[in-house]
C-alpha cells in the first residue's frame, strides 16, 4: 500500500516554502512522523500525496540561547530536549515532560513541534510549554511571524497552523531577568497516568512560578485535559500571585482551578469526575516542588 506518492527534503526554509507552493497536495511536512506515519497506515488520515521532510532545514533543528530567550527548534527531537543543558537550566518543566512522552525509541525520533502540532489538550509538551509563556515562530509564503502559544489551538486535535501553507519553525522561552538575587525562579511538570506508560495522561499539570523570598511575584499554572484546548489556570494564579504558599492560599487556588477547569470523560482513560478528585494531590505536589526549586540558598 502506497501512503503517499512525492517525499520531498528542503534544505533551506526558502525550499521548503517552494515546496509548499508547487507540490502536489495533499501535503503535509514530516519530522519524527510517530504519529502521523501511523495515522496514515491505519487509515485515520485522509490520504496524502506529498510528504515534506523538514529535518535538513537548519532553523527547525536548532536549540540554543538567545539574549533572554531560549529558542528550541520545530523538529528537535523530545530526547534532546530532555537532555540539553540549556532546557535542564531554563526548561525544567519540559525536559520533565519530554521525558515522559512514549518511550525512549520514540523519543529519539518524535520531535517537539509535532507534539504541539498535534493539538491535543493533554499532550505533555504542550503543557510544559504553555506554562513556560513560550511563543511560536511561524514561517509561510509571507514571511515568518511569531504568535502567542495559546493561539495555535482551536479544538481537540485542531490546529490553527493553515495546513499546506504554514510552517511550526520553532519556539521561543522567556528567560527572567531577575531584579535582585531574592528573587528566583523555577518551573515543574507532572503526570498521572495508567501504568502501561505510554498512552496520554489522565492527567498532567505543569507550573512556573517566580518567588521573592516567601512571595509568589508571578505564576502560570497548565493542566491537561482541562478544556478542548490546552489549558492555563488564569484563576488559579490570581489567586497565588502576591501571596506566599500555605494550605489556605494552595485551598483557594484550587477551588478557582477547579471552578475555571472543564474536565471531559474519556472512554480509554478516565472520568471527568475522576480527574477533578485526583487533581488535587496532582496540582498540589507540582505547584509545592516549583515552590521549593524556587527557594533561595
Amino acid at each position: 500500500m502506497t501512503l503517499w506518492q512525492n517525499y520531498l527534503r528542503p534544505k533551506n526554509l526558502s525550499e521548503a516554502m517552494d515546496a509548499f507552493a508547487d507540490a502536489p497536495r495533499p501535503l503535509l511536512p514530516i519530522a519524527g512522523g510517530t504519529d502521523l506515519l501511523l495515522d496514515l497506515e491505519q487509515g485515520r488520515h485522509s490520504p496524502i500525496q506529498t510528504l515534506v521532510d523538514v529535518t535538513s532545514i537548519r532553523e527547525l533543528t536548532l536549540l540554543e540561547q538567545r539574549g533572554n530567550e531560549l529558542f528550541i527548534g520545530a523538529a528537535v527531537p523530545v530526547n534532546r530536549v530532555a537532555r540539553d543543558p540549556l532546557t535542564v537550566r531554563h526548561a525544567q518543566a519540559l525536559t520533565e515532560a519530554c521525558n515522559l512522552i512514549a518511550g525512549p525509541q520514540v523519543r529519539n525520533v518524535a520531535t517537539l513541534g509535532g507534539n504541539v502540532a498535534h493539538a491535543l489538550p493533554a499532550a505533555d509538551g504542550t503543557i510544559a510549554l504553555l506554562a513556560l509563556n513560550v511563543t511560536a515562530e511561524i514561517v509561510s509564503a509571507n514571511g515568518a511571524r511569531r504568535i502567542s502559544f495559546k493561539d495555535l489551538f482551536l479544538g481537540p486535535g485542531k490546529s490553527s497552523i493553515k495546513q499546506g501553507e504554514e510552517l511550526i519553525v520553532g519556539f521561543h522561552i522567556p528567560i527572567p531577568n531577575l531584579p535582585t538575587p531574592n528573587y528566583q525562579s523555577a518551573s515543574c511538570f507532572q503526570r498521572i497516568m495508567r501504568p502501561q506508560g505510554v498512552a496520554l495522561p489522565i492527567l498532567n499539570c505543569a507550573v512556573w512560578l517566580e518567588r521573592e523570598n516567601d512571595t509568589i511575584k508571578d505564576i502560570r499554572i497548565a493542566v491537561g485535559p482541562g478544556g478542548g484546548t490546552p489549558f492555563r489556570a488564569t484563576k488559579a494564579e490570581d489567586t497565588l500571585r502576591g501571596g506566599s504558599l500555605n494550605e489556605a492560599t494552595f485551598e483557594s487556588a484550587l477551588e478557582a482551578l477547579l471552578a475555571q477547569a472543564h474536565f471531559r470523560t474519556s472512554a480509554r482513560r478516565a472520568g471527568a469526575d475522576y480527574r477533578r478528585h485526583i487533581l488535587s494531590g496532582l496540582f498540589g505536589d507540582t505547584l509545592k516542588s516549583a515552590w521549593e526549586r524556587a527557594g533561595i540558598g
